[in-house]
């Protein structure tokens, strides 16, 4: 069963392979983070900690029985009770609902944990499959995303309100 578990320094290694085997399937679907992400990928893992631990974000990881990631779940710009949500999860479990249960647990974690009472996810307009993750999780679309903020494409801002748990 997998387990998410919030992002520490021993992921590192298992985040790095996950990345890499997915690279060109989100590609497809969001901007490439670029080959500099994967040759400085242990000081972007360390940035991402420190991130986490100064309280401005909270990272997640879906990991697996065998401790492989299945997928990452973010939390960004955590402030005054919102914060930003973003994820990706691997081709090989993609359509199964995890992504949508997952999110709905970190909806739950976002409240209990973390006192957010707001969750905003941007989504382009031709990724289909995170915009019904985002439907399915409880999220209303609000407007439309800058380009800047979905890869340089048409997108949709959505929320949540956390209170109204599902």
């Amino acid at each position: 069963m997998p387990e998410l578990k919030r992002l520490r320094a021993d992921h590192a290694p298992a985040v790095l392979a996950f990345e890499l085997a997915n690279r060109a399937y989100f590609a497809a679907a969001v901007s490439d983070r670029g080959d500099d992400f994967f040759e400085h990928f242990a000081d972007r893992h360390s940035a991402l900690l420190a991130e986490q631990e100064a309280g401005i974000s909270v990272f997640y990881v879906l990991v697996a029985e065998d401790d492989s990631v299945l997928g990452r779940f973010n939390l960004y710009d955590l402030e005054d009770g919102t914060a930003e949500l973003g994820y990706r999860v691997a081709q090989h479990v993609a359509g199964r609902g995890l992504a949508t249960a997952t999110v709905l647990e970190l909806c739950r974690l976002a409240a209990a944990r973390h006192g957010l009472r707001t969750l905003r996810a941007a989504a382009s307009l031709d990724n289909a499959a995170s915009r019904r993750v985002l439907a399915k999780a409880g999220f209303l679309p609000v407007g439309p995303a800058d380009p800047a903020d979905v890869g340089g494409k048409p997108g949709t801002w959505y929320e949540r309100n956390l209170a109204l748990q599902q």
